[in-house]
């Protein structure tokens, strides 16, 4: 049964299924590749902050390499991991707080890093489990549940925000963080993979940031955002074919003229 429109949502469940479809036929089916496990995603995640996953891979890499396990980065210095860390920027406030996640995930766990025990709790508590770690927030905690232990948690990155709002799909006034929980109630939760990698798909390719390749877009239809982004787009486009005629050379400042920084 569909759920009303209302509390920023503001498209049905089966209008919104339908653009997952649409955008599935342009860009998909994603395979579901395997991912590191919830422990080593969160380490992943917290590098990835802030920075190309260019910088985070490589910070990554050279952790493992460094230490091996991540009970030995656990047990490591902070000065150790912020050397291993620093292709991946900000080394001196990701440091600590993997070292203290790491720490904490360790104490709550029983000694261990194994989170495979999140699959068997309810959704809600698996994030608040994790939400309880420094650092991880909704898109975090939705990037581990969904990527490492195949959970229906949604990880709204600023791609899939900025296209939802696009399409009218959340109201212009919905938080990031309200947004995970609209769109994990309205999307069925075995989608919710593929509607993330669609959306995510979608805002890098098309509905970028600056300009929106609307006349490329699959889903233009349902989106109110389209006639006030070609309108805009004729704008530029009369402006660059008419040019402003230059103006005549600047008259003599009189001693009783305005400065240029006044």
């Amino acid at each position: 049964m569909e759920q009303p429109v209302a509390d920023g949502l503001l498209r049905t469940n089966s209008s919104i299924a339908r653009d997952i479809g649409l955008l599935l036929d342009r860009y998909g089916p994603f395979e579901e590749e395997p991912r590191l496990d919830a422990a080593h995603e969160i380490v992943f995640t917290i590098l990835s902050q802030h920075t190309s996953d260019l910088n985070s891979s490589r910070a990554f890499k050279r952790l493992m390499e460094r230490f091996g396990t991540l009970e030995a980065v656990a047990a490591a210095d902070v000065s150790d991991i912020e050397e291993a860390i620093t292709p991946g920027g900000l080394a001196k406030v990701k440091a600590p707080r993997i070292k203290e996640v790491l720490g904490m995930v360790l104490e709550l766990n029983g000694g261990s890093l194994d989170l495979s025990f999140l699959r068997e709790l309810p959704l809600n508590e698996a994030k608040a489990w994790l939400r309880q770690l420094p650092g991880i927030g909704p898109k975090s905690a939705g990037i581990i549940l969904n990527f490492s232990l195949g959970m229906p948690a949604m990880a709204i990155d600023t791609h899939i925000y900025r296209v939802c709002k696009r399409m009218g799909i959340i109201g212009p006034k919905v938080s990031a963080d309200r947004a995970h929980d609209l769109l994990e109630a309205a999307v069925e939760p075995d989608s919710v993979y593929q509607f993330h990698l669609a959306f995510i798909t979608h805002g890098r390719q098309v509905c970028k940031a600056q300009r929106p390749r609307c006349p490329d877009c699959v889903v233009a239809a349902d989106c109110p955002s389209r006639d006030q982004f070609q309108a805009e787009e004729e704008a530029d486009a009369v402006v660059v074919t008419n040019p402003a005629p230059k103006r005549g050379k600047r008259a003599r400042q009189t001693p009783h003229s305005p400065s240029p920084r006044q």
